[in-house]
């Protein structure tokens, strides 16, 4: 799939003056983010985001199961792959590991 994106502006396109192109001399005026936002919006954008980090991290693998085995775990709802874990988690104590 080929992203499309939006035709170029002919070379003889009007400028702006609320966005002119930037010189060197703008560039080399130009402060960083800590010396010209605010106090305490780096720090916002700094912190992770997401779910934190679990300290047992699980482990992708990939699994050819049966289609009848996982439509019914997937029948009862959301949360399918934790309850299929937590059989395989049963299945392991049944057998005594």
């Amino acid at each position: 799939m080929s992203i499309k994106h939006p035709p170029l502006p002919p070379d003889d396109a009007p400028f702006d003056d609320d966005n002119p192109e930037w010189t060197s001399e703008m560039f080399a005026r130009a402060g960083t983010a800590a010396e010209v936002l605010p106090p305490g919006v780096g720090e916002a954008f700094g912190q992770a985001r997401g779910r934190p980090r679990s300290g047992a991290a699980k482990i992708a693998v990939k699994l050819r199961l049966d289609p009848d085995v996982v439509e019914g775990f997937k029948a009862e709802g959301p949360g399918w792959q934790t309850r299929m874990n937590a059989t395989l988690r049963a299945a392991l104590a049944k057998a005594g590991q």
